[in-house]
């Protein structure tokens, strides 16, 4: 490839996994976990260093480490969108959704921060901010927790200033009824009151099924649903589809941020609220310069984590989150020494 002498090369990839106990187990309507893993990228280039993550599997960690790091390695720094389609052509015959997608968002956002930290702006800047702060919702509410607990939860978040939560429902449709109405009383009439179940409420696959949810749903109520969709073609299918009314995408799986930009540009051009998945601290830049997108995920495992981990995690003020543009890129630092403890 041609380049320029002046360019700045990325010269180094670094991939590590940490594994990081819940504060009890969690469940949701079809799964249970004791542990969330992430996987956390670093590059450099031009003397700066840019930080990526995914919420995944060690093998996601294990295919940067083989395939994806002597891809991006000598590259120009500056031009991400090349280094994008270089990874996503050489998983071909990997199957690209899955692990391989989650592995590209991983090493595409850490790109992305590299770009912005060379240009010594933040990233909300460098995309192309459309707003000043990016609305969120209380997320958590599993279904293993007792009433207790999840009035709790839910009212600590509407305490905080948060007009939105979200709880789990799906495992048994007699207790659901009586957890939704605890949840409500204990958030008041004013909060909006989401449940996990109507977000994927049959496989996410399954788009004529989730056609008919839509289609039948009470009046007022969105379906929301996209949080396993891998790439823009899935996007696209499930609009073509007319599955949703918003569609939820997540850049630690959807490509990075480059994919998830591109799901962006399909709900601006399908007139689709966007909303973002889990990963709060990843998606509060490219969510406010992203015109469609409503809300985002502020879900408590991945708060405590990023919280646990990063240096730079902004907090909530009236429901909000608001991107630090004092910092470049992502403004995130990995605490080594805290992190360690928790390594694979």
């Amino acid at each position: 490839m041609k380049t320029r002498d002046s360019e700045a090369r990325i010269d180094d990839l670094k991939v590590s996994a940490f594994k990081i106990p819940t504060e009890s187990p969690e469940a949701d309507g079809t799964y249970e976990w004791d542990s969330t893993t992430i996987v956390i990228v670093e590059v450099t280039g031009g003397g700066k260093h840019g930080l990526g993550y995914t919420y995944a599997d060690t093998a996601t960690a294990q295919l940067i480490e083989d395939k994806l790091k002597d891809v991006v390695i000598g590259r120009d720094a500056l031009s991400v969108n090349g280094a994008w389609m270089s990874m996503w052509h050489s998983v071909r015959n990997f199957g690209r959704p899955g692990i391989c997608s989650m592995a590209i968002s991983a090493v595409d956002t850490a790109l992305w921060d590299l770009k912005a930290r060379l240009l010594e702006l933040p990233l909300v800047t460098l995309f192309g901010q459309v707003r000043d702060t990016l609305p969120i919702y209380g997320s958590g509410g599993f279904t293993n927790y007792s009433n207790e607990q999840l009035q709790k939860q839910l009212r600590g978040w509407v305490e905080q200033g948060i007009p939105r939560v979200k709880m789990k429902i799906g495992r048994d449709a007699r207790i659901d009824r009586q957890r939704v109405a605890s949840a409500r009383h204990a958030i008041g009439e004013d909060v909006d009151l989401f449940v996990d179940w109507f977000e994927e409420p049959v496989s996410a696959d399954d788009l004529e099924g989730l056609r008919l949810i839509r289609d039948r749903a009470p009046a007022g109520m969105d379906i929301a649903a996209g949080e396993y969709g891998y790439d823009s073609d899935y996007f696209r299918r499930m609009f073509d589809a007319g599955a949703v009314d918003v569609l939820q995408a997540d850049a630690t799986r959807c490509c990075g941020f480059t994919g998830f930009l591109q799901a962006a540009t399909l709900c601006d051009a399908h007139h689709i609220p966007l909303s973002s998945h889990c990963a709060p601290a990843l998606h509060v830049h490219i969510g406010c310069a992203s015109p469609a997108l409503r809300h985002a995920e502020y879900f408590h495992d991945h708060v405590r984590i990023e919280r646990m981990i990063f240096d730079g995690v902004v907090e909530p003020i009236d429901g909000a989150l608001s991107p630090d543009q004092s910092q470049p890129g992502l403004g995130l630092t990995l605490k080594r020494a805290d992190a360690q403890k928790f390594a694979i």
